[in-house]
C-alpha cells in the first residue's frame, strides 16, 4: 500500500471535514460582523423598547414549555414503560405521534376552533343564546398562556422519548428491593427512577426549548412577541438587517446559556443501564381507578397534540377540496420536495464525509471541527437567515459581476434568487440530526474491515463506496427521511431566505394562516403532516417490535436517546 497515498487522502478528507465546520462558522461570523457595524443607530432603540419586553416574554414563554413538557414527558414514560393498565402497549408509541406536527400548524388549528368566530366559541353563543363576547368568558387564545399549553403538547414527545429510554436502562435491582421493602410506587418513582433519569429528561427537555425558541409560526398565530418575532419583524418590517443581528446575538446568547446550564446539570450524571442481560423491573399493575387515571393521562397528550388538531385541518381541508387542483399548491409543494431532497442528500453527503474523516484520523483539532459543524441544529432558523444572507448577498456580486462581464446582462441574484440560501440554511440546521446517526453507524462497522481493504491495495475513497456504504445503507435511509422531513417542516428560514415569488407549503399555510384564510391553509398542513408521520411510523414499528423482544427494545430505545444526546451534545462545543 502507498504510504504517500494514503496519507494524502486522509488529509483530504481532514480538510473536507474542517471545510463543513467552517461553512457553519461563516453565518455566525457574519451575525457578529453585521451586529457591529449595523446601519443607523438602531441598538439604543431596541434596547429601550424592544428587547426588554421580547425577552421577557421569551423566558416566560421558555419555563411554561419547559415546565409542561417536563411534567408531560416524564410521567407518562414512567406509566407507559413501568405500569400495567389497558391501552399501554398501544400508548407505548402514540405518543410520538404528535412529533409528525409542527408546532406552527397546531398553533392555527387551535386559533381557527377556539377564536371568537371560530366554532367552539359560535356553538357556545348558539346554545347559550349569547350575544356578544361580553356576555360570557371564554380564555383568551391568542395570549401567551395558549401559546405554552399548544406548543407543550407538540414538543412533549422529545422528554417522553428519552425519559423512557432512561427508565428502560435502569437496573432492576434498587427499583425492586425498594418495592420489596415496602416503598409505594409514587416512592419509588420520586426517590429512585426520577432522579436517576434526570440527564435523560434533562436533554429532552433543552431539545424541547431549543425548537421553542426557534418557534416563529406559533408565535405570530398567538400574537406572542418574543426575540425570534422581533428578529423577524425587525429585519422584514422595519428593514433593520443590524437591528435584526444584533437581536439576534441575544437569542445566540440565550441558547448557550441553556446548553450550559443543561450540561452542567448533568455534568456528573450517566444513564445506568447496568448489565446487558438484566432483566426490567415488573411492571406495577394499576388497579381501581388509578388504571382509567393513567389511561386518560396518556390519552389527552395525543388527543391535544395530534388527534383534536388533525380533525380540525380535515375538517377544513373538505371545505375547499377545489385546492386538490390550485396549480399554486402543486408549485409549492414541487419547491418543497426539490429544496428538501436537495437539501437532505447535501446534508448527509457532508455527515458521511465528517464521519469518515475522522475515522480515518481522530485528532483533537477534527473531533473541534466537527463539534462546530454540528452546532447549527441549536441556532434558530431566523438567526441563521440574518447570518447567512449577507456573505451570500456578497458573493451574488462577486459573481453576478463575473457573469455579466461574459454574458451581458442578468436577471436578478444568483444564489439568493434561486434557492441556494435556503438549501444552505437547511444543511446547516439540520447537519447535527443526520451525523449523530451516521457517526453511530460508523461506529458499528469493525475497523478491521478498513485494515483488510487497505492492505488490498483500495483507497480510502474506493473503501467508503465499495465497504462503508453498504453496509450503512439503512442508517443512511434513516438519516436521509429524518433530514427530509425536517427540511419541509422549516419555517423561520424558508420564510426569510425564500425567493421572491417563491411558496412552499410551510410559507403556504403561514401566509394563508397570517391572513386568517385558514381553509386555504389546511390542505398545504395536512400535507405536511402526512409527510411529517413517515418518521413517526418507522419509530412507532421499531418501538413495537422492541415491545415483542426486551432485549431488541433496550437496544432501539437506547439508540434513540443516544440519537437526541448526539443532536444537543454537539452544540454544546460552543460554550
Amino acid at each position: 500500500m502507498n504510504t504517500g497515498h494514503a496519507g494524502r487522502s486522509e488529509h483530504f478528507w481532514s480538510g473536507l471535514s474542517i471545510a463543513a465546520a467552517a461553512l457553519v462558522l461563516v453565518p455566525l461570523l457574519a451575525i457578529g460582523w453585521i451586529a457591529l457595524t449595523p446601519s443607523g443607530d438602531v441598538w439604543d432603540h431596541l434596547v429601550s423598547t424592544v428587547l426588554p419586553d421580547a425577552l421577557a416574554t421569551t423566558l416566560l414563554m421558555m419555563a411554561g414549555v419547559g415546565s409542561l413538557t417536563l411534567i408531560i414527558g416524564v410521567g407518562t414514560a414512567w406509566l407507559t414503560t413501568m405500569c400495567r393498565f389497558p391501552g399501554r402497549g398501544l400508548f407505548d408509541w402514540l405518543l410520538l405521534v404528535p412529533l409528525a406536527v409542527p408546532t406552527y400548524i397546531i398553533a392555527f388549528a387551535y386559533v381557527e376552533a377556539l377564536d371568537y368566530t371560530g366554532p367552539v366559541q359560535s356553538t357556545l353563543r348558539a346554545v347559550m343564546g349569547f350575544k356578544t363576547s361580553r356576555d360570557y368568558w371564554f380564555p383568551e387564545v391568542r395570549s401567551l398562556g395558549g401559546a405554552i399549553l399548544v406548543m407543550s403538547f407538540v414538543l412533549y414527545p422529545y422528554v417522553y422519548l428519552t425519559s423512557r429510554a432512561a427508565f428502560l436502562l435502569q437496573t432492576s435491582s434498587m427499583l425492586d428491593v425498594s418495592r420489596t421493602l415496602g416503598a409505594s410506587p409514587l416512592r419509588v418513582f420520586l426517590a429512585i427512577a426520577l432522579p436517576m433519569a434526570r440527564p435523560a429528561a434533562a436533554v429532552g427537555v433543552s431539545l424541547a426549548l431549543m425548537e421553542c425558541l426557534n418557534d416563529i409560526g406559533a408565535v405570530t398565530f398567538f400574537g406572542v412577541r418574543t426575540l425570534t418575532f422581533s428578529v423577524y419583524e425587525t429585519w422584514l418590517n422595519r428593514s433593520s438587517l443590524g437591528g435584526a443581528a444584533q437581536l439576534a446575538i441575544a437569542m445566540l446568547l440565550m441558547v448557550f446559556a441553556l446548553l450550559w446550564v443543561e450540561r452542567r446539570a448533568r455534568r456528573h450524571q450517566r444513564f445506568n443501564s447496568g448489565h446487558s442481560k438484566q432483566r426490567q423491573p415488573s411492571r406495577i399493575h394499576l388497579n381501581g381507578l388509578a388504571a382509567p387515571a393513567a389511561l386518560i393521562a396518556c390519552a389527552l397528550p395525543v388527543l391535544l397534540g395530534f388527534g383534536v388538531p388533525a380533525l380540525i385541518l380535515v375538517e377544513m381541508a373538505a371545505r375547499r377540496l377545489e385546492l386538490f387542483s390550485d396549480p399554486a399548491l402543486h408549485r409549492a409543494i414541487g419547491h418543497s420536495l426539490q429544496l428538501a431532497a436537495i437539501a437532505s442528500v447535501l446534508t448527509v453527503a457532508l455527515s458521511v464525509a465528517l464521519a469518515y474523516g475522522l475515522r480515518l484520523r481522530d485528532t483533537p483539532v477534527l473531533r473541534l471541527a466537527i463539534r462546530f459543524s454540528s452546532i447549527g441544529y441549536a441556532i434558530p432558523g431566523a438567526v441563521l437567515a440574518v447570518g447567512i444572507l449577507t456573505p451570500l448577498a456578497a458573493l451574488d456580486g462577486i459573481l453576478g459581476g463575473a457573469l455579466r462581464a461574459l454574458f451581458g446582462d442578468l436577471s436578478g441574484p444568483l444564489l439568493l434568487g434561486s434557492g441556494v440560501g435556503l438549501i444552505y440554511a437547511y444543511s446547516v440546521r439540520f447537519l447535527a440530526v443526520s451525523y449523530g446517526q451516521i457517526d453511530s453507524g460508523f461506529g458499528k462497522i469493525s475497523p478491521h474491515l478498513d485494515m483488510v481493504s487497505r492492505t488490498l491495495g483500495s483507497t480510502a475513497a474506493r473503501t467508503l463506496w465499495q465497504v462503508h456504504l453498504p453496509l450503512l445503507k439503512p442508517v443512511l435511509l434513516s438519516a436521509l427521511l429524518l433530514t427530509f422531513v425536517d427540511c419541509m417542516k422549516e419555517l423561520p428560514a424558508t420564510v426569510l431566505l425564500r425567493p421572491f415569488n417563491f411558496d412552499t407549503l410551510a410559507t403556504t399555510v403561514f401566509e394563508a394562516a397570517s391572513r386568517e384564510a385558514f381553509e386555504e391553509a389546511a390542505l398545504p398542513a395536512l400535507a405536511i403532516v402526512l409527510v411529517g408521520l413517515i418518521p413517526v411510523i418507522l419509530l412507532a414499528r421499531t418501538s413495537a417490535r422492541s415491545f415483542r423482544d426486551a432485549t431488541s427494545r433496550r437496544e432501539s430505545l437506547a439508540s434513540a436517546a443516544a440519537s437526541l444526546l448526539d443532536r444537543q451534545d454537539a452544540p454544546a462545543a460552543a460554550e
